[in-house]
């Protein structure tokens, strides 16, 4: 805009000088205001959206680390007196099933090879045998209960004096004086084993003599018209006496070992739970103030460039010609 209105005044200046050398009028030079027009930068305030950061108070949550009082179990040793059963062994007399042997007679039957007769008719002397009864004497196996003598281990009873150690209270006179021995003596009761002879009835085999009857052959002589015996192999049934072994039961005196519980006094360790308080680091959960920063809107005043339309006086020189017709002039 400024060098347009340079360039119209070098016009008006040259339209004048054009005209003045053309045809120099008659006239005065004169200053004339004038306004003249013209632009200007100037600054212009406007408002402008624009983020600004601000910082805001916030509370968040934390875990804070405190010590609060508790409890703790904890073992101690301490003694305490306890009683505790003890085994003794000890040898008892008992009876035991056992079995022994023993001859039982049973009869059996049994086959015995024979010969059996054929009869054929002749005149001729023969011998005819025949069956005769007789008795044999045989050993027979037979128990008799004998006395013998054993041993047997019995217990009596039995005072031993045996000695207490240490000191012991007796008791208080009538001023409070206390009296006290050392190494008493006491009486206990033992039993003691004894080894004594006693009788006891056993049973021995003996063999004794027995009769029993058997049969022979025996032959006789006959003449008379008969048969003529022809013998051919047979067998008969017949019972036969046996002694057969056995098992009987029977009672045997024995020792055995019996166990007797008494009870013992001891002292032990025991271990005893106290509680002792102990501080321990526990999480509690607390609120801690923070500044967090946050965008908000704001408007802003901002400064722009602007060309602005003015209109400034300016003093001009013209050119006034001056008019002789008229009896007044410019003044």
């Amino acid at each position: 805009m400024r060098s347009l209105s340079l360039l119209l005044l070098s016009a008006s200046c040259a339209l004048i000088l054009s005209l003045a050398y053309a045809h120099p009028p008659e006239g005065v030079w004169k200053k004339k205001l004038t306004w003249k027009e013209d632009w200007v930068q100037v600054w212009k305030t406007i408002k402008k959206e624009a983020w600004e950061t601000k910082w805001k108070k916030v509370s968040v949550p934390i875990w804070k680390e405190v010590q609060v009082p508790v409890w703790k179990e904890e073992q101690v040793p301490d003694w305490k007196i306890v009683k505790k059963p003890k085994i003794e062994e000890r040898e008892v007399p008992a009876w035991k099933d056992i079995k022994v042997p023993e001859w039982k007679k049973v009869t059996k039957p049994i086959w015995v090879p024979t010969k059996v007769a054929v009869w054929k008719e002749i005149k001729v002397p023969v011998w005819k045998e025949i069956q005769v009864p007789f008795w044999k004497e045989i050993q027979v196996p037979v128990w008799k209960e004998v006395q013998v003598a054993d041993w047997k281990q019995m217990f009596e009873p039995q005072w031993v004096k045996m000695g207490i150690p240490g000191e012991k209270f007796l008791g208080k006179d009538h001023e409070g004086w206390e009296y006290t021995s050392h190494d008493l003596w006491r009486k206990k009761l033992i039993w003691k084993p004894v080894w004594k002879k006693v009788w006891r009835t056993e049973k021995k085999q003996e063999w004794k003599t027995d009769k029993v009857q058997e049969w022979k052959t025996e032959k006789v002589q006959e003449w008379k018209t008969e048969k003529v015996q022809e013998w051919k192999q047979d067998k008969k049934l017949e019972w036969k006496d046996e002694w057969v072994q056995v098992w009987k039961n029977s009672k045997k005196q024995i020792w055995i070992k019996e166990k007797r519980e008494t009870w013992v006094e001891e002292k032990v360790q025991i271990w005893r739970t106290e509680k002792k308080q102990v501080w321990a680091t526990e999480k509690k959960q607390a609120w801690k103030d923070e500044w967090k920063s946050v965008q908000v809107p704001v408007w802003k005043e901002v400064k722009v460039q602007e060309w602005k339309k003015v209109w400034k006086p300016v003093w001009e020189k013209v050119w006034v010609p001056i008019s002789h017709g008229h009896g007044h002039g410019w003044d």
